[in-house]
């Protein structure tokens, strides 16, 4: 009896370990600032925050009142010497089956009134919202702003405190759109648009993600959200309609917008209020990334055009040296005009 009742602490103690380990693992999970669906920066955000929090009170809730029945009936209820009674049974008692079907019950419903209530306020997109079309490739995002027909890639710009609807497509396979600070997560699919609405309450710049196995560079399909005061979002667009990108500033990259237009022309559009196969480069060397992820810089800009599947693998890019021909100083010059196109 006592070398069983030893091996229940001994388990106890187990479990205990687990748990202490459990939570100084999770407690590494509130992740960077505006990264994180922990510290929620938007309204959206905000009502899947309070969902994750109820969830989880709800959760410990349970969790106690297990352990602490678990180890009242673990004492109360042991082996003791000499005691070979069985214990009084409770098997048919209708207060007890009442309680363990009422308790769970009402906990489902706790939690289930405010998800639908949040599940139908985030899939409700204000008519008056400002649109943004997206559309995901492997492996990079392209924003659209039909009102007022401008075009860019990687970077969503949007103004700081509005709503702004966002309609989800794929132009190849499943892709997931994802900001966690700003909003939960929506698939872009090839055959149907699907529609939600994103709101920020502090201006900065939001790390977004893809979250639908994709191919190889899935993991590397980033982007950023760029939230801005309505003044400098207003000025942005006006930049972007500019259809004369800044004069290259030296010979070496002028001779990199001959290069460009002879040889990358066909897929990428430096107007930003053209469409293009590939991503549209208007205001390429005002971005914070180059392929997605890497700092925008001519270290990391070189290091793509040399090697674009090494860098993300399965993207759609043509190699600059092996397919159309470029050799390392005609790269480095197309890599100082691309550097050079920013917005006046």
């Amino acid at each position: 009896m006592v070398q069983n009742s030893m091996k229940n602490w001994k388990t106890i103690g187990r479990y205990i370990v687990l748990l202490a380990l459990a939570a100084l693992t999770l407690s590494g999970c509130a992740g960077q600032e505006n990264l994180s669906a922990m510290i929620p920066k938007g309204e959206g955000a905000e009502q899947q925050y309070d969902l994750i929090k109820l969830t989880t009170y709800v959760m410990l809730f349970v969790t106690v009142i297990v352990i602490f029945l678990f180890i009242y009936a673990l004492v109360k209820y042991r082996a003791k010497p000499g005691d070979n009674s069985i214990p009084k049974q409770v098997e048919g008692n209708a207060k007890l089956e009442f309680l363990w079907t009422a308790i769970p019950l009402v906990l489902i419903i706790i939690i289930a009134i405010p998800t639908v209530k949040s599940e139908f306020a985030l899939a409700d997109v204000p008519e008056d919202a400002m649109k943004i079309k997206v559309t995901a490739n492997q492996f990079w995002w392209e924003f659209e702003y039909p009102e007022y027909g401008v075009i860019t890639a990687q970077d969503m710009y949007m103004p700081v405190g509005e709503k702004v609807g966002l309609e989800l497509k794929s132009k190849d396979v499943i892709h997931s759109f994802w900001v966690p600070a700003l909003g939960g997560k929506m698939d872009t699919n090839p055959d149907n648009t699907n529609k939600m609405w994103l709101q920020a309450k502090e201006t900065g710049v939001y790390q977004g993600k893809c979250t639908e196995l994709c191919g190889a560079g899935h993991a590397l399909m980033d982007f950023k959200v760029k939230v801005v005061t309505k003044e400098e979002f207003e000025a942005w667009i006006e930049k972007m309609k500019k259809p004369e990108n800044p004069a290259p500033a030296t010979a070496k990259a002028e001779e990199g917008q001959q290069l460009f237009q002879k040889s990358c022309m066909g897929c990428h559009a430096t107007d930003g209020t053209q469409r293009s196969i590939g991503p549209n480069m208007k205001g390429f060397g005002d971005r914070s990334t180059v392929a997605g992820y890497l700092e925008l810089n001519e270290e990391n800009t070189m290091k793509w055009l040399k090697d674009p599947q090494k860098v993300k693998q399965q993207n759609k890019m043509p190699n600059p040296m092996q397919d159309l021909g470029l050799n390392e100083d005609q790269l480095s010059a197309l890599t100082e005009y691309l550097l050079g196109l920013k917005l006046e």
